[in-house]
């Protein structure tokens, strides 16, 4: 039976196709009056499409480090360091639609921009990104989600260490100044911009920023509690589930890999 009907729906496919050309009047054909515009209309769809295929992908890694760092954890602090990661996120959208695409990517000067907020675009706002011809609401969220990473980073190494409250206030200064900062000084024709740097994936913007500042965490914390003795000796302190660790790991990959 099923066989039957995918072979019926295959044939009204193949029939709709053949017969569409046909279908359609003189009066009815597109007013696109050259081929090069033509291309150029449907590239900006296709180049629309797909920024927001890679932007879910991306968005979709703050599901993989959310696995990778609960089952890296004690099962006692597996809620917690999930929900860290579901609100770094939540609290990052916010600031970075109010302050900090502005800042990073609005007309202003070499080191922060100073137009833009809440996505306020006067038509040469965002120069910095006019090469690039998808929707201004598509460039935020293609940012948004890179910004979240960044941010997202930071919480891997403090696992544990950190209250929920306080951790929220850092990804919001992450997210709202610090990231968006150093991001105009590379992105938004910065400083460093101006000296010639070229960041093409974000190894410096992103990855590098999200380091430095973990860094500054797991440096302020130190390690956890009853991770090493009075003779220096160091204790293992395992995740409580090495299943949803190794999850976390394929996702961020098969990421990389698709893009």
């Amino acid at each position: 039976m099923m066989r039957k009907v995918l072979m019926i729906m295959f044939l009204v496919f193949l029939i709709t196709g053949l017969l569409a050309p046909f279908a359609l009047a003189d009066g009815d054909a597109p007013t696109i009056a050259t081929n090069a515009q033509a291309i150029e209309s449907g590239s900006v769809a296709l180049d629309t499409v797909w920024v927001l295929i890679a932007a879910i992908l991306v968005m979709f890694m703050q599901a993989g480090f959310a696995l990778l760092e609960a089952g890296f954890t004690r099962s006692k602090n597996a809620v917690n360091i999930l929900m860290k990661n579901l609100m770094d996120f939540s609290f990052g959208s916010i600031t970075y639609y109010m302050v900090g695409f502005a800042l990073m990517f609005g007309a202003g000067n070499l080191f922060f921009g100073t137009s833009g907020f809440f996505l306020h675009d006067t038509g040469t706002t965002f120069a910095s990104l006019d090469w690039s011809t998808v929707p201004l609401e598509l460039k935020f969220f293609f940012q948004l989600v890179f910004a979240a990473t960044a941010a997202t980073i930071v919480s891997g190494a403090m696992a544990e260490r950190t209250k929920f409250v306080a951790y929220i206030f850092y990804s919001i200064v992450i997210t709202a100044v610090i990231y968006p900062i150093v991001g105009h000084w590379i992105w938004g024709g910065g400083w460093l911009a101006e000296l010639g740097m070229w960041d093409f994936a974000g190894s410096t913007v992103v990855h590098s920023t999200g380091g430095w500042l973990a860094l500054t965490g797991a440096v302020m914390l130190g390690p956890r509690i009853g991770k090493y003795n009075g003779d220096s000796s160091a204790n293992v302190i395992p995740g409580h589930s090495m299943p949803l660790a190794a999850l976390g790991v394929f996702i961020p990959v098969s990421y990389t890999h698709l893009t």
